[in-house]
């Protein structure tokens, strides 16, 4: 491999070799002002801008990787056991399994993110709980999942809906783009309930809302059972099950990013599942749009009473 196919980038106290940066993983097409070509080059470029931003949301939590070596167009495979030919500084973690145990990955630091993009990891998922207490959530996930590509009205009706009744339980909320179909609702939690507890309270949540708007609501797990209904998404509470990292880039055309974003964004006119890309996500990251919510993380307890009042009223 010749110099021009190795670029060395500098991130902390580490020099990261990114290996063919001209490499087109997100052909362009369309013309002008269509969708924009990226290279691995500018994936690693976006990553190490977006690195002070996504790591708070990376450090601790094992991951699974969805990598693309040829790019959008190309075969793909998720990965969840760390190889062997991985730098020993990137850190890993093993967590139980059934039948054994896997080997996770864990990004701690820019250097590992870069190391990590150079491997044509466009997509990081990330466990809902950390390292040393894998089996307790610090986070819930509400994934709105609409029918159709095109149906974001209704992903727009189902977040408001869900932000209503969390503000009614008192529990603490961000939105997020997924940089594809829909939008996710993150509730932060204080690490002391177990994911069976989690995803029954989550599960509860989404039954409540689906009883208030059933022609419009769903939690059908089976694509044939929801007709044009948006599926509200709790499997992702679960030991072991993963959700896309904020700010992580999609293995999409023209690069969409999955985005946090403010309450307040969410009646923008131009806003969609893919609004924002590794064009401008880092000037979003700058705003600060969850400004703190993931810090209150809250006792499901309090909130379970009044979710169970309304139940029954």
């Amino acid at each position: 491999m010749t110099g021009d196919d190795v670029r060395t980038v500098r991130a902390g106290r580490r020099t990261v070799e990114v290996h063919r940066p001209d490499k087109v993983l997100f052909p362009g097409g369309d013309g002008d002002g269509g969708v924009k070509e990226y290279t691995k080059g500018d994936l690693v470029d976006y990553y190490r801008s977006v690195a002070p931003f996504m790591l708070p949301h990376l450090r601790r939590r094992p991951l699974m990787l969805e990598r693309h070596p040829d790019g959008v167009t190309g075969p793909t495979f998720m990965q969840k056991n760390t190889p062997d030919s991985y730098p020993e500084w990137i850190s890993r973690v093993e967590v139980p399994k059934e039948g054994g145990t896997v080997c996770h990955t864990v990004c701690d630091d820019t250097a590992t993110l870069l190391y990590l993009a150079d491997q044509a990891s466009l997509t990081l998922h990330r466990w809902l709980s950390r390292v040393g207490s894998v089996e307790r959530p610090d986070r819930m996930v509400f994934d709105l999942d609409p029918a159709g590509d095109d149906d974001f009205a209704a992903v727009h009706e189902a977040a408001w809906l869900l932000g209503e009744l969390l503000d009614e339980l008192k529990l603490p909320s961000a939105l997020m783009t997924t940089g594809s179909r829909g939008l996710h609702v993150i509730v932060p939690l204080n690490g002391r309930h177990d994911f069976d507890e989690v995803r029954r309270f989550a599960k509860d949540v989404a039954d409540t809302l689906v009883a208030g708007h059933p022609d419009r609501l769903t939690t059908a797990a089976r694509k044939k059972d929801r007709g044009d209904r948006l599926y509200l998404d709790v499997q992702r509470n679960g030991y072991a099950q993963t959700a896309v990292v904020p700010f992580t880039v999609r293995a999409k055309p023209g690069a969409p990013v999955a985005t946090p974003m403010a309450w307040t964004q969410l009646d923008d006119p131009g806003l969609d599942a893919r609004r924002w890309t590794i064009a401008d996500a880092v000037e979003q990251a700058r705003t600060d749009p969850w400004a703190g919510v993931m810090a209150k993380g809250r006792a499901l307890g309090p909130a379970r009473r009044r979710l169970n009042a309304l139940m029954r009223s």
